[in-house]
């Protein structure tokens, strides 16, 4: 059961990586016929601007995420004992370099993982999580945060930030070309084009690529939180692999589902990152996850491990 749910999500996980970037260069051809009345140009245009944007993201990501959400790093084993053995034997069972380990002063418990690739690894827990976690508890946590290490989720969740923002910029930027050309006359060549002839399957093609760019953040979002529920799972089961003790994880869920402690200033930018939902609230109530939950429900991942 286990090494098949491993297998199966991570299926999961390519068809929606590779749709998600079906999708934005779609919505790159989208605003290629509603600006230029070709579609290739957008194409080009999505393209470039999704390569520059995912780069940047990439080599800045780890430093902005731990300041956002104001982690302090753990320098040395003195400082956080438990906390620092904990890490440096799940790394050592994942057959990846330490991470480093920060510390977020908050009550609440949760923890979150950043790093593009496992040399570069970091781990942050909330001083809840500390305090509130027995220890084979924090275990499960931590192997958790250590898989979507192993696994490369934060590159992946990188990129999945940077194409939402692509596709936002994308669809802000044929809105205000459109408005402009509307103003300068821009659009006179679709219209000269229409009276030729065609003019109503342009218009047809027209009002599609418009609606599709208005709704192409909301979608875009859709799929980024797809992603993200999708990488849960899958790191729930790669923790299993590491600890081979399912009760740790799911116990700790129980704890941290129950517990209604607020994280003071959560960072919305990071919410997908974290271990649960840092808005505590219904959505760890709920049976099934909604289009915009970044987390399965609570209930669902006990469910599955209870299962392994």
């Amino acid at each position: 059961m286990l090494f098949e749910q491993i297998a199966a999500n991570k299926r999961k996980t390519v068809f929606i990586v590779l749709g998600f970037f079906i999708f934005v260069m779609l919505v790159g051809c989208a605003i290629g016929i509603l600006v230029y009345n070709n579609y290739l140009n957008g194409l080009i245009m999505a393209a470039v601007i999704g390569a520059i944007y995912i780069a940047i993201m990439i080599f800045s990501s780890s430093k902005v995420v731990m300041t956002m959400n104001r982690a302090k790093e753990v320098t040395s084993k003195d400082q956080e004992p438990v906390l620092w053995d904990t890490v440096e034997s799940m790394a050592m069972v994942a057959g990846i370099p330490m991470p480093k380990v920060y510390i977020v002063e908050d009550p609440s418990p949760n923890a979150f993982a950043t790093g593009i690739s496992p040399e570069k690894g970091a781990v942050a827990v909330t001083r809840g999580l500390l305090n509130k976690l027995e220890r084979y508890e924090l275990e499960g946590v931590i192997a958790h945060e250590v898989a979507h290490i192993r696994n490369y989720d934060i590159r992946l969740s990188t990129i999945a930030i940077a194409l939402v923002a692509v596709v936002a910029i994308l669809s802000d930027l044929a809105m205000r070309m459109l408005f402009w050309g509307s103003i300068t006359g821009g659009n006179n060549n679709r219209k000269s084009n229409d009276n030729n002839g065609g003019g109503g399957a342009q218009a047809i093609i027209y009002i599609v690529a418009l609606v599709f760019v208005i709704l192409a953040p909301i979608i875009a979002t859709a799929i980024q939180f797809a992603l993200s529920r999708n990488r849960e799972y899958l790191a729930d089961a790669t923790a299993i692999e590491l600890t081979r003790n399912p009760q740790g994880l799911a116990d700790a869920l129980r704890k941290i589902g129950g517990d209604t402690t607020k994280m003071k200033q959560p960072s919305a930018a990071s919410e997908s990152i974290y271990f649960t939902t840092p808005s505590k609230g219904e959505k760890k109530k709920k049976e099934k996850a909604g289009m915009f939950d970044s987390h399965p429900p609570i209930a669902s991942r006990i469910e599955r491990l209870e299962h392994m």
